[in-house]
């Protein structure tokens, strides 16, 4: 089984990409596809989801560590 990926992307949303089932506090889904986008700004009228409402009004660029 692949692995689901959260891809924090710059100055926007998380990416998310797999099979992944997302409910809300009282346990109810969410519709999603294979790869959708969870806003991180705060912004959304479409919250959960990313509706790019962020851009010009967000920055965040987050690195891991690098390995060495």
């Amino acid at each position: 089984m692949a692995k689901v990926q959260i891809k924090v992307m710059d100055n926007g949303s998380f990416r998310v990409t797999g099979d992944v089932e997302l409910i809300d506090m009282e346990g109810n889904k969410f519709e999603t596809k294979e790869t959708f986008s969870l806003c991180r700004c705060g912004l959304s009228q479409n919250m959960p989801f990313c509706d790019a409402t962020h851009k010009g009004k967000f920055e965040s660029v987050v690195r891991a560590p690098k390995n060495e």
